[in-house]
């Protein structure tokens, strides 16, 4: 049974003993290190939240950079727009002059002014050139 605790057996007295000392002559006090260690977890902090803020930067000058060139480009399809209507009522007028230049009564008067006469239908004959 020496596995086995004996919990109504008479307490016995252990002889205290003392310590070792943990401090040696060549080490600095044990406050300086724990400071140290408070530093670094709160440099690791400040730099993680540097890198952070630096990503976030980055990510907002992106949209920034994006929503410039979206509006750079709206400018440019709005040109173009007004540069396409500008150019489609060009065709219509040149288009309406075109019709009044081959319209009918305006050749006839410039047949006229070169001397050219209207022929009857019946005084109309036809040669055929491709026979000899």
């Amino acid at each position: 049974m020496s596995a086995v605790a004996d919990w109504f057996a008479p307490a016995t007295a252990a002889e205290p003993t003392r310590a070792p000392d943990r401090r040696r002559a060549t080490e600095r006090p044990a406050s300086r290190p724990r400071v140290r260690a408070r530093r670094r977890a709160g440099q690791r902090r400040v730099r993680g939240h540097i890198v952070w803020m630096t990503a976030f930067a980055f990510l907002l000058a992106g949209v920034v950079a994006v929503n410039v060139a979206v509006l750079r480009a709206h400018m440019a399809v709005t040109r173009l727009e007004n540069q396409q209507a500008q150019l489609q009522a060009q065709n219509e007028a040149l288009a309406s002059q075109l019709s009044a230049a081959r319209s009918a009564p305006r050749i006839v008067a410039a047949a006229h002014r070169l001397g050219l006469v209207q022929t009857q239908g019946s005084d109309t004959t036809y040669l055929d050139l491709g026979r000899p």
